[in-house]
C-alpha cells in the first residue's frame, strides 16, 4: 500500500506469524467470500493482485483459481517478504513472486499490460480521492481486452455511510489525514466507466464492504 503514516491501528493490523509471515484477522475474515466471487467471474490466464498485503489473499486465490496465474505486487518491503514466506509455505505453481508496485502513481498501467484479471481489496479508503482516481485509470490501461476489474472494500452508498461502524472509521481516518476515507460507489463506478471500462453489478459482501466490477471492452 502507499506510504501513509499514523493511520490508525485499525487500518491495516498484521501481526508477526512464524517464519516470517504477517497475518492480518481481517484477510483471514474477507478472503473466502472474495474468492468465491472470482471464482464465480471464471476467470482465466494473467491476474496482477494490487496491494497484495501479507500474502494470505493470493494463496487462498490461487489455489481457489488455478488456471489464473497470479503476479502479487506491494510497496511495503516488509509485507513483500511476507508474502514470500507464504508463497514458500504454500509451493504453488500459478504465482509468481511478489513485486514492488504502488498503485496509485502514474505509468504503471503501461508496464503491466495484458491482465486477465486484476484485483484490489481494502486500498481505496487509505488513499486519497486523486490517487484512488489514478489507481483506476491505470488498471484500465493494464487490462486485456475482456479482462476483469475488482476493487473490493468499505464505500459509502452514494454519499451515505451504512453503519455506526463505517462512519466511526471513516472519521478516524479523515481525523488522521483528511484526504482519505470512504469514497462513494457511485464515484468510484463513474471512474471506471470514464476510463473506458464497462460496469457490472456490484456484490455486497459480508460487514458492509462492497465488490465493485469492471469489464474492458474486447
Amino acid at each position: 500500500m502507499p506510504r501513509r503514516l499514523n493511520l490508525p491501528d485499525s487500518a491495516s493490523v498484521a501481526t508477526p506469524a512464524p517464519d516470517g509471515k504477517l497475518f492480518a484477522p481481517s484477510a483471514a475474515r474477507n478472503v473466502g467470500a472474495i474468492a468465491a466471487l472470482l471464482k464465480n467471474l471464471a476467470p482465466v490466464g494473467n491476474a496482477l493482485e494490487i496491494a497484495s498485503g501479507t500474502g494470505q489473499h493470493v494463496v487462498h486465490f490461487a489455489q481457489t483459481l488455478p488456471q489464473v496465474t497470479w503476479q502479487p505486487t506491494e510497496i511495503d518491503p516488509i509485507r513483500r517478504a511476507s508474502i514470500a514466506a507464504y508463497l514458500v509455505e504454500a509451493d504453488l505453481p500459478n504465482v509468481l513472486p511478489p513485486v514492488e508496485l504502488d498503485a496509485t502513481a502514474a505509468g504503471w498501467g503501461v508496464l503491466h499490460k495484458g491482465q486477465n484479471l486484476i484485483t484490489l481489496c481494502n486500498l481505496l479508503h487509505l488513499v486519497s480521492e486523486d490517487e484512488a482516481r489514478t489507481l483506476v485509470s491505470e488498471a484500465a490501461q493494464a487490462l486485456a481486452p475482456d479482462g476483469l476489474l475488482m476493487i473490493y472494500g468499505p464505500f459509502k452508498r452514494g454519499d451515505v455511510l451504512v453503519s455506526d461502524g463505517d462512519k466511526s472509521f471513516d472519521d478516524s481516518l479523515r481525523a488522521q489525514d483528511p484526504e482519505i476515507g470512504y469514497k462513494s460507489d457511485a464515484t468510484v463506478v463513474e471512474w471506471g466507466e470514464s476510463f473506458g471500462l464497462t460496469s457490472l453489478n456490484l456484490h455486497e459482501m459480508p460487514a458492509n464492504n462492497l465488490a465493485l466490477l469492471w469489464q474492458k471492452p474486447s
